[in-house]
């Protein structure tokens, strides 16, 4: 046996004994066998590129509505509920927390299509309930953009018409209300003529009964149910009359009622002036696609090859020697 297979002898038989230049020295006489694995590599990652999906993010950030964009349901709130209304911040909430509940669902449906689409909203500063941020992941950066915009207009339009028939259900339910508030008052004031008639005929009644045709009372400010009478059957003749032919008389809540009737059945409900949120960022147009990443894809393919082509070269020695020892 040689002095140089005893020296390869005796470095097989220490396994803890590296040497690092004969280690370069294999893959230097191997470069070529590395360079056709780097260069496969890098092929295949190339193909790779062309063939995988490109994904694109566009991200809009959202906030509550301006009170100009509410502006038609804050009013008929407060013509339905007057001062029980809530007041503008606590509508802006209500809203914007509608359309956030309305996209989260539109975000499960589009996932569970059976091509998906990933639509998130979540918090943009953490922590904080506003502003929202809303993105969506497709293969174009400008189908990207446009689906966001779109997908807000959906949603908004949707939260405005369920808005406008809240607004019209209430509205009906307090016509109703009111209409019966109405006809009460006009029943008891018609009671209450019916009532005053009634007494000054029973007057009358006692007048006649008491042959008493002219007043014998000088201040009528004094007359009380039981001197009505006293009139006399003339003055309550002319007052049977009087009364019978009168309006009713009510109450200034009767008048205030009915002006509240007027401005609710005025109002015009128009669900396309209505807006959920505001714009503090417009969906953007992505320049930098997610992924498949061009540079990063090469240099671990490059890598990949060159750890491989490596890989192969010194396993290929090892078999070698291994042969040469045996």
């Amino acid at each position: 046996m040689s002095q140089n297979d005893n020296n390869v002898v005796s470095r097989s038989s220490d396994p803890e004994q590296i040497d690092f230049i004969d280690l370069i020295m294999q893959l230097w006489r191997g470069k070529w066998t590395i360079i056709a694995f780097v260069i496969v590599a890098i092929v295949l990652a190339g193909a790779y590129l062309l063939v995988s999906k490109e994904k694109w993010t566009s991200t809009a950030v959202i906030t509550q509505p301006d009170a100009a964009q509410i502006a038609t349901y804050n009013n008929a709130l407060n013509a339905i509920y007057g001062n029980s209304a809530p007041n503008i911040t606590d509508v802006q909430n209500r809203v914007v927390g509608r359309l956030s509940s309305s996209m989260s669902a539109l975000s499960e449906t589009l996932a569970n299509l059976e091509a998906p689409e990933t639509l998130t909203i979540e918090p943009s500063v953490k922590g904080q309930q506003l502003p929202l941020k809303i993105s969506y992941v497709s293969d174009t950066p400008e189908n990207a953009q446009a689906k966001v915009a779109q997908y807000l207009q959906q949603v908004d339009e949707q939260v405005g018409a369920e808005l406008g028939v809240d607004l019209n259900d209430s509205i009906k339910m307090q016509i109703t209300t009111l209409e019966d508030s109405l006809k009460t008052q006009e029943k008891v004031a018609q009671e209450q003529k019916d009532l005053r008639i009634k007494q000054i005929s029973e007057a009358l009644k006692f007048a006649t009964e008491a042959k008493v045709a002219s007043p014998q009372l000088q201040q009528t400010s004094d007359v009380t149910q039981d001197t009505m009478f006293l009139l006399g059957s003339e003055a309550l003749s002319s007052m049977i009359k009087n009364e019978a032919t009168r309006p009713l008389v009510f109450s200034p809540a009767y008048y205030q009622t009915k002006q509240n009737l007027f401005d609710i059945q005025n109002l015009k409900i128009d669900p396309k002036t209505i807006h959920a949120y505001r714009y503090v960022m417009k969906p953007t147009l992505p320049l930098r696609r997610d992924s498949p990443k061009k540079g990063i894809t090469l240099i671990l393919a490059t890598l990949l090859g060159g750890m491989i082509g490596a890989g192969v070269v010194l396993g290929r020695n090892a078999i070698r020697n291994y042969k040469t020892v045996a």
